[in-house]
């Protein structure tokens, strides 16, 4: 198979999706691999790593896409590249297609086959191309969160873990998955005062016999999220429903019973985010204040960190990226069932039923496509 890697296009997005080492991996196994000129720069790979690894390098993103049956990237295409997408073309990537509507037509009409990081999941339901980045950005939700506490910053002016004979900040962790689990982690270290809210008493028993003292659990509830609100310094939106739009938990009322210079960092805005106020933001100008509340919301958190981040990610998708290169996107999902809900769109279709439901548009059941 012909495999491209592109140079990632998105604001500050420095992460790759291929690693020299992955490249050599593709090559040994009798595939070609083209990757564009600097993809790997902003991780910390030349271009001569590629080439040693056996790649070749073309200088431009439309020569990529123009000569690969399988386009392997980390963030979703853009406009400037959907004109580039082929028909029946494979792409492999972050998707998250329930949160943008003009992505989805977009690849509906470009009739190629979208398979997603975000959805491919395992048999106990966990989600392995999420895991990596979704563990990265719990923690930048912290490292940021406390910096934009800062006074300077327009935050409270609070640090987060106080010192003898003041008190810490109060961190708010609205989701008890693998971001606010992080999340909580590295609050915790830091010395705050955290309490993580989920919807599964089963989730809140296990994260309450393996988190430190100075973390504690609560049901997930409105009543709940409004009453601590109006106390947290630090605000973490980390939750998911694979593939679907995240639900609004903090509505834009709540903002004016909290107290000014509160921050908000909401990890769910590739999924719509789950503070009504949120709008995706970039790395280049993260924050905005609504009612002297301080939102961050960037899309691709990970992407400050690449080098830590393709590290993480490639770890996880390379094993996938051989299947999908060895056997064809089809063949390989009906021989692993991890891959089956990550195809989100093939041939024009939606096959991925909560994408279609967040639009309204026609849904056709994956397995049309996978029926020999």
């Amino acid at each position: 198979m012909i495999i491209g890697t592109p140079k990632e296009i998105k604001n500050n997005e420095n992460r790759v999706a291929l690693t020299p080492a992955g490249a050599k991996e593709l090559v040994k196994r009798g595939h070609q691999v083209f990757v564009q000129h600097t993809a790997g720069i902003g991780s910390g790979f030349s271009d001569e790593e590629y080439v040693s690894a056996g790649a070749t390098i073309l200088p431009t993103i439309e020569e990529v896409y123009a000569i690969a049956d399988m386009i392997i990237k980390v963030k979703e295409p853009i406009e400037p590249e959907y004109k580039l997408i082929k028909e029946k073309q494979l792409l492999f990537t972050y998707f998250h297609f329930a949160s943008y509507e003009p992505l989805t037509k977009a690849m509906v009409e470009s009739k190629a086959v979208c398979l997603a990081y975000e959805t491919v999941e395992k048999t106990d339901k966990s989600l392995p191309l999420l895991i990596p980045m979704s563990e990265v950005a719990g923690r930048m939700a912290i490292q940021k969160g406390a910096n934009y506490l800062e006074k300077p910053l327009k935050g409270r002016g609070i640090l987060l873990g106080g010192v003898p004979g003041v008190l810490p900040a109060k961190v708010l962790i609205l989701g008890g998955g693998i971001v606010g689990t992080q999340a909580a982690w590295m609050a915790a270290g830091l010395g705050a005062d955290v309490t993580i809210m989920d919807v599964s008493l089963a989730r809140m028993r296990y994260l309450a016999d393996v988190m430190p003292a100075n973390v504690k659990t609560m049901m997930s509830n409105e009543y709940n999220i409004r009453e601590m609100v109006k106390h947290s310094d630090l605000i973490v939106g980390a939750v998911l429903i694979p593939g679907a739009k995240a639900p609004h938990l903090i509505t834009r009322d709540m903002l004016k019973i909290m107290k000014p210079g509160t921050v908000l960092v909401d990890v769910a805005v590739d999924q719509g985010g789950c503070i009504e106020t949120c709008k995706p933001t970039t790395h280049e100008n993260p924050t905005y204040i609504i009612d002297d509340v301080v939102h961050y919301c960037v899309a691709n958190m990970p992407g400050a960190v690449p080098y830590t981040s393709t590290l993480a990610l490639t770890n996880a998708t390379l094993p996938y990226a051989i299947q999908l290169a060895d056997k064809g996107w089809k063949k390989a999902a009906q021989q692993n069932n991890d891959l089956i809900p990550g195809l989100n769109v093939i041939n024009g279709d939606i096959v991925y039923k909560a994408v279609a439901e967040a639009f309204n548009m026609d849904y056709v059941p994956v397995e049309k496509y996978l029926a020999d």
